[in-house]
């Protein structure tokens, strides 16, 4: 890990800004559509009264494997990579968060993967114990927690099926669909002059190839058929056009060779 900023609960205390709104849940930009959108305003009190806002710096490690959990967080704004360690100190992604998913594991006692923000990341953090105290008084919260972890369970699903059946480019332009839906569940909207949506990669080609099991050079070629059949548009290295989302979609569920 290096050149990677170790963040701490000693540091993130540090960064967290020094004036926030009394009532942060009152403002939230992504309280509807959080882990908490569905509770009263009397029950969003006390989840404000426990949260805290935390601004993250990309490349900080937002907790590590194995070490004993010590709170849960929204995520606001930005995206963290999730990943797991082999014994030999290789590492494997195994999941990319956005908003605003739920990074964390309630009742669990130790975190099951490295935390890491890619880019810069916005959390409503919560003590552990405080939120779990909440899960047992408000049903509604566990409720929507626990139809969340099971759709993170379909979707845990949906990649294995991705990595062990899909061919190349069927992976490549399923990473693509996946980021521009959570784009439009983000609230980006279609350019008004082409109609394409834009997306930017917020992981490196080395990290997107780990991520689907390819190699560098094999998600570089894909991106270029892509490119050339016209499916995707290159604003720059890390920044894609997307013109018709059928058509993408179409190419992550092709059978058949990699070959066009």
């Amino acid at each position: 890990m290096c050149g990677r900023q170790v963040v701490t609960l000693a540091t993130i205390h540090e960064i967290k800004p020094k004036s926030s709104q009394p009532n942060r849940c009152a403002t939230c930009a992504v309280r509807h559509r959080a882990v908490c959108g569905a509770l009263s305003e009397t029950e969003l009190a006390h989840v404000n009264g426990i949260s805290r806002r935390t601004r993250l710096p990309a490349g900080s490690i937002i907790f590590h494997a194995q070490e004993e959990a010590s709170f849960f967080a929204n995520i606001v704004s930005g995206v963290v990579k999730l990943s797991k360690s082999l014994v030999d100190g290789r590492q494997q992604i195994v999941g990319l968060q956005f908003s605003p998913d739920f990074l964390g594991r309630a009742y669990g006692g130790e975190n099951p993967y490295f935390a890491e923000a890619v880019t810069e990341v916005e959390l409503c953090q919560f003590p552990k114990n405080k939120f779990e105290k909440l899960l047992f008084e408000f049903p509604m919260l566990e409720q929507t927690l626990f139809e969340r972890t099971l759709n993170e369970l379909d979707s845990a699903r949906e990649w294995m099926l991705l990595l062990g059946r899909k061919t190349a480019v069927e992976k490549v332009a399923t990473f693509l669909l996946l980021l521009a839906r959570r784009a439009g569940d983000q609230g980006c909207v279609p350019d008004a002059d082409s109609g394409a949506i834009r997306i930017v990669l917020p992981i490196t080609r080395a990290d997107i190839a780990d991520y689907l099991g390819l190699t560098i050079e094999t998600v570089s070629r894909q991106i270029t058929r892509l490119k050339s059949r016209e499916i995707i548009q290159m604003i720059n290295n890390r920044t894609i056009a997307i013109p018709d989302l059928t058509a993408l979609e179409a190419i992550s569920n092709q059978s058949g060779s990699d070959t066009y």
